[in-house]
């Protein structure tokens, strides 16, 4: 019960955390150091994809053939970039680093649309959470609650950058520094949320958990694909958005070798 209570509540505190730069820094977020984070978060996310959700979905295939075990992978991957697709194309919201919203029309203010931009990328993580802990509950022989804790520490670890990523720029747009930590540590609430409803849901669907786990991964790769790796390679400074990504990549694959 303790493993799980950390899993869901790591995200969460990674976010607050991160929000809370607000408190330390200036009005605006270095140019190097954001990028340096971004990418940091994208090779986290990617290592997490891989080993925490697409490696354990295709393992729970048993004695399937190798064709048989990778559909369930394949399948959930591509419905999991679908949806973020969908969420993009119908939630007014702003790219990181973008001053134009994207999607529908909306009188929404810009720091409403940031905050729905970074729950929109929180979503498919909360789900990612739930559902490996969920794994973990159900076919601990696939993923332990271990792999399922290292993953949620790794995105509280990728977490912590895009917090601070909202509430600087809510801070340099004239908000009080309370309310732009504020912001940015409510739009992590989304994930402890959004993993409890995963596990429920998860408890009556146990024969789909191989697509579940896919479905996160296609998720949080769409975010990284859509989001984080184009910010962090524009302008100047774009290697050090490579040498982050690396950074991330490896720590990720560690903590879950390791610890699952």
């Amino acid at each position: 019960m303790n493993g799980l209570l950390i899993g869901l509540l790591l995200p969460f505190l990674g976010t607050a955390l991160g929000a809370a730069c607000v408190f330390l820094m200036k009005r605006q977020m270095p140019d190097l150091l954001q990028k340096t984070l971004l990418g940091f978060a994208s090779g986290v996310m990617v290592a997490a994809s891989v080993w925490s959700l697409l490696i354990p979905a295709m393992e729970m295939g048993g004695e399937e053939t190798e064709a048989v075990r990778v559909v369930p992978a394949v399948c959930g991957f591509l419905c999991g970039i679908a949806f973020l697709l969908l969420m993009d194309r119908v939630i007014p919201h702003l790219h990181l680093g973008s001053s134009s919203p994207e999607g529908p029309r909306s009188r929404l203010s810009r720091t409403s649309m940031l905050a729905l931009a970074v729950t929109l990328h929180n979503l498919p993580e909360g789900m990612a959470v739930g559902v490996a802990l969920a794994a973990a509950l159900e076919q601990s022989s696939y993923l332990s609650m271990a792999g399922a804790v290292a993953l949620s520490l790794g995105i509280a670890i990728q977490n912590f950058p895009e917090g601070a990523i909202v509430s600087m720029p809510l801070r340099a747009e004239g908000n009080s520094r309370l309310r732009s930590f504020a912001i940015g540590a409510l739009s992590g609430v989304v994930e402890p949320a959004g993993a409890v409803l995963t596990i429920l849901l998860a408890a009556y669907v146990t024969p789909l958990l191989p697509y579940l786990l896919a479905f996160a991964a296609g998720a949080m790769v769409y975010v990284v694909v859509e989001e984080l790796i184009p910010e962090a390679s524009q302008g100047r400074h774009s290697n050090i958005g490579t040498i982050g990504f690396a950074a991330g990549f490896s720590l990720m694959m560690v903590l879950d070798v390791v610890l699952g």
